[in-house]
């Protein structure tokens, strides 16, 4: 049978482009041709005389691959219909002979959306980064989130929380097939990759543009917002209602015999805790009372939003030696830690990090002019409060006067129900996602000291029970594992590895995804790698959620279902009067 003259003309036009140089692609009159007419995506007026475009050659990708690419760089700005407003988009289009017909999304991190468009490079795919309409590129979502004191900047919520990827995205696949002059019906594989907000911001795809993504990869997700960012305020809350101030070494000193009681619980002593949830369990954090501590004098540098000690955004500032033995008190405050916050008639109102992660939000603060340990509020929380519950644009509470847990769970009521259609990003019916054939891996750190890891726990639970109301518990999770699958990291942090506790962590998501959507080579494990300790070079297969590991020898575990040790990651919010997914 004689292919018709369409089909002719549109092999024509692959070839053409394939055979085509960058140079003579990426001309403004080419990427002006490729956009789409205005009314064809609803709600968007692109500007076509705003269009820049110029070739850049041997860069590095944004996502820190080794190689160097030529690629188009280009601007695309946009208005929403009858709005008036205007969002400038980039996009980084790789060579002809090096696109693999894929777009990739990046994830940013704290309040800000990713503002580098390379990601995609290293994997043959054209990316995108969005000013989101207030200069994202330049400013961080928290900087403008207020006009001023009581003033919401609503389009700025809406746009971070999860339009602004969204409507890149749609933007970007026609854009993509006519830069490359392919036909309309071809496919372009999509991609999202990004870890803690821009975990979040990955969640906010799925549930928000599902059928947009053929492949989603969410680390830590900071969803949940409300709950989480109150949350930071926690520890330093059960300081000032116990009037007892630790040195901070007295928590690292809880926190490192912890580790080193529960590490052996998972079958092997590797200064890794692989099952938090066995140390709940067999661990009493009585037993560490008496013990001595010792740090040396240091310049501390506290914990940043969203991130682990080392993150950019974080402040530094000077501890004195610190020599000492544990206190009942300073046991007492870290099992509250661990317990999470209830309201004054003992109902929980959110749940806390694993035992053996680290208690950064407990820090305190030296005062030379008294030489004692003083409270410190992390503005992580601190600024949630002041800006986005009380609405006033300040950086942070001065004090925790009058707060109490009601105080908290209050906190986290009104950022819940204020901002529910927007940062909260809960909604668990992933239909849309699912049944357009989208795939998604979920991972978190075990230890993670910022983003609670029974958080993405609740989460996937919750989407289990949304989607298969009426099936089998056995059955649901084989069903749910062909598209969605969730992974501990054991003993790792805030999306990366952790000093105190050198486990594996995963490095090839994105080739295992690709791999997953192409060529449907679904993963039943998580590649991981041990990058420092005794074990450094070791690949660990991690188990998928819920079964959990536990080693059998020193070269190998199994992965189990232990339904005693999975109760300890359920939870209820009955502080609440509505549910919390």
């Amino acid at each position: 049978m004689r292919k018709s003259t369409r089909a002719v003309v549109a092999a024509l036009a692959a070839a053409t482009a394939q055979a085509t140089s960058l140079s003579d692609l990426c001309t403004v009159s080419n990427v002006q041709s490729a956009l789409p007419s205005n009314g064809t995506l609803l709600g968007i007026d692109l500007i076509p005389s705003a269009v820049t475009a110029n070739t850049v050659t041997d860069a590095s990708s944004g996502m820190g691959s080794s190689g160097s690419y030529d690629y188009c760089n280009v601007t695309v700005t946009y208005t929403h219909t009858g709005k008036g407003d205007k969002v400038v988009v980039k996009y980084a289009l790789p060579a002809p002979s090096d696109f693999k017909n894929r777009f990739y999304v990046a994830g940013g991190g704290g309040f800000s959306l990713s503002s580098d468009a390379t990601g995609g490079l290293e994997y043959g795919a054209a990316s995108g980064a969005t000013d989101a309409g207030y200069d994202a590129f330049s400013y961080s979502y928290d900087e403008v989130v207020l006009y001023g004191n009581g003033s919401i900047n609503w389009d700025a919520t809406y746009m971070f929380s999860y339009q602004a990827l969204g409507e890149m995205t749609k933007i970007a696949k026609p854009l993509t097939r006519g830069f490359y002059g392919l036909s309309s019906d071809k496919k372009i594989y999509t991609y999202y990759e990004g870890c803690s907000d821009g975990g979040r911001e990955g969640m906010s795809q799925v549930q928000r543009w599902g059928d947009e993504y053929d492949g989603v990869i969410a680390g830590a997700p900071a969803f949940r917002f409300a709950q989480q960012q109150v949350h930071h305020v926690f520890p330093a809350t059960i300081e000032h209602t116990m009037d007892y101030y630790p040195p901070p070494c007295e928590l690292d000193k809880i926190v490192n015999a912890t580790i080193e009681a529960c590490d052996p619980l998972d079958g092997r002593t590797d200064g890794v805790v692989s099952r938090t949830d066995l140390c709940m369990l067999n661990f009493n954090l009585t037993s560490i009372i008496g013990e001595s501590y010792y740090c040396a004098e240091q310049n501390y540098t506290s914990l940043g939003f969203g991130f682990s000690k080392r993150a950019e955004g974080s402040t530094t500032s000077y501890q004195p030696a610190q020599n000492g033995s544990v206190t009942a008190e300073g046991v007492t405050l870290a099992q509250a830690i661990y317990d999470g916050l209830h309201d004054s008639n003992g109902k929980r109102a959110y749940l806390s990090w694993q035992i053996a992660a680290e208690l950064s939000d407990g820090d305190t603060e030296y005062d030379s002019t008294t030489d004692s340990w003083t409270l410190s509020i992390p503005s992580t929380g601190g600024e949630y409060v002041t800006k986005f519950v009380q609405l006033l644009n300040i950086d942070n509470l001065e004090n925790l006067d009058n707060v109490t847990y009601d105080t908290l769970v209050d906190w986290m009521n009104i950022g819940m129900i204020r901002y529910i259609d927007s940062l909260q990003t809960t909604v668990v019916d992933l239909t849309t996602f699912q049944e357009s054939g989208g795939k998604m891996i979920h991972y978190h750190g075990e230890s993670d000291p910022s983003i609670p890891t029974a958080s993405s726990v609740h989460y996937w639970q919750g989407v289990r029970q949304a989607m298969y109301p009426n099936t089998s518990y056995t059955q649901s999770l084989k069903e749910m594992s062909d598209w969605y699958q969730l992974y501990l990291v054991p003993g790792a942090a805030h999306c990366g590895t952790n000093d105190l506790q050198p486990g594996p962590y995963p490095e090839d998501n994105m080739e295992i995804m690709i791999d997953w959507v192409e060529n449907g080579n679904k993963p039943s494990r998580l590649n991981a790698t041990v990058s420092s300790g005794t074990y450094a070079g070791e690949t660990q297969m991690l188990c998928q959620w819920p079964s959990r590991p536990l080693w059998t020898s020193n070269s190998s575990f199994s992965c189990v279902h232990d339904s005693k040790s999975l109760a300890t990651w359920d939870y209820t919010f009955d502080a609440f009067k509505m549910p919390v997914f």
